[in-house]
C-alpha cells in the first residue's frame, strides 16, 4: 500500500487527534455524570399542598430517605413511600443535582367522614387521617364512597334554602338515599329523581314551617309530592302504644 501524500497526511492527523480528544472528554463527562448520579440523597425538599400534612411526618420521611441511592429505581420507591404519608393523595419526585430530591405532594381535600378513622375526599377516595373540624357522615355499602362524593354536592345545594347542614348522608344496599339534617329532620329520597324531589320539598318547606308544622321525618318518595309526619301525630301514636290495656273488673264469685 502506497503511503499517503504529505498534504493529505497533514490534514488527517489533526482530525484524528480531535476525535480522540472528544472521545476522552465524553468519557470523562460520562464518568463524572455517573459519579454524581451515584451520590446518595442528602437533602429532601418538599413542595406542593402541604397545609394538612404534619411537619413531623415530613421530617420523619425526609430522615428515612436520606442516605438512599438516587437512582431511577430508588426515586420510584421514594414516590411510592411518599404516597403513604397521611393526607397525601399523589406524589412526584424529581432529582436535584448533585445530592437532593424535590418531592411535590398533592393532599386529599376532605369531604365527609366514612368510619371513625377514615375520611372521604372530594374525589371520592377513602383514606385514613385525623380531622378535628365538622364533616358530614357518609354511610353506605363498601366501595360506594366515590358515588356518594359525586352526588353529595348537588344534594347539599338543593337543600341550601333550608339553612340546615347535612349531618349524615346514607345510601342503602338497594341504592336508596336518606338525608339527616342538623335540625333533626330526616328526608327519605328513594332511589331515583332525587333532585326534583329535593327541589319540590325545598320550595314548599318554608311555607309549612311558617304555618307551625313540626316534623322530624319527611317521605319524598312520591311522584308529585311528599308526606310529612307531624310531631303531634308521632307523640299521640307513642302515647297510645305506651298506654296499658284496660283490664276488666274481676267477677264476683256467685254464692251457691
Amino acid at each position: 500500500m502506497s503511503a499517503l501524500p504529505t498534504p493529505l497526511r497533514r490534514r488527517i492527523v489533526p482530525v484524528t487527534a480531535a476525535i480522540v480528544a472528544a472521545a476522552a472528554l465524553a468519557g470523562g463527562a460520562w464518568y463524572g455524570f455517573d459519579a454524581i448520579s451515584a451520590q446518595p440523597i442528602r437533602n429532601v425538599v418538599f413542595a406542593g399542598d402541604l397545609r394538612r400534612i404534619a411537619r413531623s411526618d415530613l421530617d420523619a420521611f425526609a430522615r428515612s430517605v436520606q442516605g438512599a441511592s438516587s437512582s431511577g429505581a430508588s426515586l420510584l420507591a421514594v414516590r411510592e413511600a411518599a404516597r403513604k404519608i397521611a393526607w397525601v393523595r399523589e406524589a412526584t419526585v424529581r432529582r436535584r443535582f448533585p445530592d437532593s430530591v424535590e418531592i411535590t405532594l398533592e393532599a386529599h381535600e376532605p369531604l365527609a367522614r366514612w368510619t371513625d378513622s377514615e375520611l372521604v375526599s372530594a374525589r371520592g377516595d377513602v383514606f385514613a387521617a385525623d380531622y378535628e373540624g365538622f364533616l358530614p357522615k357518609f354511610s353506605g355499602p363498601e366501595g360506594s364512597g366515590a358515588r356518594m362524593a359525586q352526588e353529595y354536592p348537588a344534594i347539599r345545594e338543593a337543600l341550601a334554602p333550608l339553612a340546615s347542614a347535612i349531618t349524615e348522608l346514607r345510601l342503602s344496599a338497594r341504592g336508596a338515599w336518606q338525608v339527616l339534617l342538623e335540625s333533626g329532620l330526616t328526608l327519605d329520597l328513594g332511589r331515583g329523581d332525587t333532585q326534583p324531589r329535593l327541589a319540590r320539598f325545598a320550595a314548599a318547606w318554608p311555607q309549612l314551617a311558617s304555618q307551625g308544622v313540626e316534623t322530624r321525618h319527611v317521605d319524598l318518595r312520591y311522584a308529585n309530592g311528599f308526606a310529612v309526619r307531624r310531631v303531634a301525630q308521632a307523640r299521640l301514636a307513642a302515647k297510645l302504644v305506651a298506654k296499658p290495656a284496660s283490664r276488666s273488673a274481676p267477677r264476683k264469685e256467685k254464692k251457691r
